[in-house]
C-alpha cells in the first residue's frame, strides 16, 4: 500500500511536470524570429535552421539532418554498439547521472534562460542532472554555431552542441539535441521503423536520402513513437511538398508534431541509464494509461 501510494504520488508529480512543460511549447524563441504556427515542430525548426549547413567551408560534418560526426567516421555512431559503454554518461553513487555543461557567452540572458530551462527539464522526470561545468574532462559545450547540431552520446572532452541564434532556441529543439547527446537517434532511423512508417524515397530532396537510412539502434523494448520529440514530420526533407514519411498501417495518424519529450522519450532515458525510481514511475505510467 505504501509503495502504491508512493508511485501514485510520483505519477502526479510527473503529470504536473508535463503540464508545466506544455506552457513552454510555443513561447521559447527569444531571438526575434517570426515563424508560422505550423512550423513549430522540431523537424521544421531544425530543417529551416540547417538549410544551408554544409554548403560553406568550415561547416561541421552532419548526417541525418542534425547529427554532428567527426571527420573520422569511426566515432560517428558510438551508441549503436551495445558493447561500447563509453557512449553513456557515467552514473554517480547516488543513482543520478551528472552531465556538465558550459554555455557560451554568445547567448543573451534570455537565450540562456531558455537553454537552462531545457537542461533542467530532464531532472523533472529522469535521473539526468545537467550542471554547470567546473573543470570536468567531459562536458557539453553549448555554442551558437552553424545550425542546430549535436553528437550522439558522450564523445569525450568538450563536445559541442550547436544552438544557432536565431532558429534553434526553442524548448523542443533543445531537448532534441540533448537527447542526441545522451545517446539517442531519430525515431525514423530506428532499426524496426519499416514496421511503423513507410519512407517515400521519390519525394526526398536528392542528396538527402541518407537522412532516412536505418541504423542498428537499441530500442530498449520501447514502442515506436509517432509523438516522440525525435520523430521528424511527415514532409521532412521533401522536394515537392509531398510526404516523405507515412505512418503504417494508418497513414492519417499525427506524426512528428511534438513540442516536448513524450512519455516514451522519458521512459527510454530512464531505461538506458537505469534510473530506478523514475523507471518505476514511468512503467507505472504506462500501466495506468492502458
Amino acid at each position: 500500500m505504501i509503495l502504491q501510494t508512493a508511485v501514485l504520488s510520483i505519477l502526479l508529480c510527473s503529470v504536473q511536470s508535463f503540464t508545466l512543460q506544455a506552457s513552454f511549447e510555443k513561447s521559447d524563441e527569444s531571438s526575434g524570429n517570426t515563424i508560422e504556427e505550423d512550423d513549430f515542430s522540431v523537424s521544421a525548426l531544425i530543417e529551416k535552421a540547417n538549410a544551408n549547413l554544409g554548403k560553406n567551408p568550415g561547416d561541421p560534418l552532419v548526417m541525418f539532418g542534425d547529427i554532428a560526426v567527426s571527420t573520422d567516421l569511426g566515432n560517428a555512431d558510438p551508441c549503436t554498439d551495445d558493447k561500447d559503454k563509453n557512449c553513456k554518461w557515467p552514473k554517480a553513487s547516488d543513482g543520478n547521472v551528472y552531465v556538465p555543461y558550459h554555455i557560451s557567452n554568445q547567448f543573451s540572458q534570455q537565450n540562456r534562460d531558455t537553454i537552462i530551462r531545457g537542461l533542467e527539464s530532464f531532472a523533472q522526470s529522469t535521473c539526468i542532472r545537467f550542471f554547470p561545468f567546473n573543470g570536468q574532462t567531459d562536458f557539453l559545450y553549448i555554442q551558437s554555431r552553424q545550425g542546430c547540431t549535436s553528437y550522439v552520446g558522450r564523445q569525450g572532452g568538450g563536445q559541442i552542441v550547436s544552438l544557432q541564434i536565431p532558429g534553434c532556441i526553442y524548448h523542443q529543439v533543445i531537448q532534441h539535441e540533448l537527447l542526441h547527446a545522451l545517446g539517442f537517434h531519430h525515431e525514423q532511423n530506428r532499426s524496426d521503423r519499416d514496421q511503423h512508417v513507410r519512407i517515400l524515397w521519390q519525394n526526398i530532396i536528392p542528396g538527402l536520402e541518407y537522412a532516412f537510412y536505418k541504423l542498428q539502434t537499441r530500442n530498449l523494448d520501447t514502442p515506436y513513437d509517432y509523438n516522440s520529440v525525435m520523430q521528424y514530420r511527415r514532409d521532412a526533407f521533401s522536394s515537392n511538398g509531398q510526404p516523405t514519411i507515412v505512418p503504417i498501417p494508418d497513414p492519417n495518424v499525427s506524426i512528428g508534431e511534438a513540442f516536448q519529450m513524450s512519455p516514451t522519450d522519458i521512459g527510454r532515458v530512464n531505461r538506458l541509464y537505469r534510473c530506478s525510481m523514475y523507471l518505476l514511475t514511468h512503467e507505472a505510467y504506462y500501466y495506468y494509461s492502458l
